[in-house]
């Protein structure tokens, strides 16, 4: 259920955002304690300001009071993606290749279980990490998480 009410608000979104001149970078719905959260990120040029989420966040609104879809409760929140933000979808990997991630992987390898690396590549579920400076080749079905890197 919770991927149909995910691709379902994505439907919803996409032209909302598209007007606005936004990317939809993902929708989530999670529960979190005794609430659940409907979950939109959104991102342009420049970055998303507060406006720009008030803006999206009325729309989708109307547009879900109308469709009425998901029957629990919900809290609505539209939002940047942030800069360390997760890749979840082949789309987040293409636009990304070039970029400095955090690779987390359900099992260690060589004794690592995390690392930093570029993302060189990714093909049908297949990774190519440059991790100083030796190729690392890892299916999607080791990772368990990936997020773009941010030095502070």
């Amino acid at each position: 259920m919770k991927e149909n009410y995910e691709e379902r608000t994505e439907r919803l979104l996409e032209p909302i955002v598209s007007g606005f001149g936004f990317t939809l970078v993902d929708v989530e719905y999670v529960k979190e304690g005794a609430d659940y959260y409907l979950r939109a990120y959104i991102d342009k040029e420049g970055g998303i300001a507060i406006d720009d989420c008030e803006k999206v966040s009325r729309r989708l609104e109307e547009e879900l009071d109308k469709e009425d879809f998901i029957p629990n409760a919900y809290i609505l929140e539209v939002s940047s993606p942030g800069l360390g933000r997760q890749l979840k979808k082949e789309k987040h990997y293409l636009s990304n290749i070039g970029q400095k991630v955090d690779v987390r992987l359900y099992k260690a390898i060589d004794k690592v279980k995390e690392f930093t690396g570029v993302l060189k590549s990714y093909d049908n579920g297949h990774f190519v990490f440059d991790v100083d400076g030796k190729d690392m080749e890892l299916e999607a079905s080791s990772i368990s998480k990936i997020n773009l890197h941010v030095d502070w």
